[in-house]
């Protein structure tokens, strides 16, 4: 089974598992390292804590026990997207509107692979974003990930 597809199986069994709490899911990714793992995000207004991660493991544990729909070998992972979250959804962009984002190109843009932008919108298939004050829209087909930027 392709990746993709355990993937997509995941996140709707993760649906239903999380319908009616305040948690949501902010991606799902079955990636191979030294090992295979299956990692779930999660996330709620406020934040997520531990027991709302082991909570949601142990059910789709279960879930996974059961129907066991991966062949592979692999360690699942429940927990927050971070700080620095990866952006995906419209709904993330819509959130995090105002906020500055790390944006990663797949080739260089303007000279750099790599920069940080305040977002203003995500429109269709552009980016909306301020950069040195300066309006700028950018194809998304160029962008390789966009992240919440973290200053430090």
């Amino acid at each position: 089974m392709r990746r993709e597809h355990i993937e997509e199986i995941i996140s709707k069994e993760v649906e239903k598992l999380i319908a009616g709490t305040e948690l949501e899911l902010v991606d799902v990714e079955y990636v191979r390292e030294k090992n295979w793992y299956l990692r779930v995000f999660i996330d709620k207004e406020g934040g997520i804590g531990l027991e709302d991660c082991q909570i949601l493991s142990e059910r789709l544990s279960q879930y996974l026990d059961e129907a066991d729909p991966i062949q592979d070998n692999y360690l699942l992972e429940v927990s927050s997207p971070g700080l620095d979250r990866i952006l995906k959804k419209d709904k993330d962009f819509l959130r995090y509107q105002g906020r500055d984002i790390d944006i990663h190109f797949f080739k260089p843009y303007e000279g750099v692979k790599d920069l940080v932008a305040n977002l203003s919108e995500k429109d269709g298939d552009v980016l909306k974003v301020h950069i040195d004050g300066k309006e700028k829209t950018i194809e998304l087909k160029d962008i390789a990930q966009v992240r919440l930027h973290i200053d430090f």
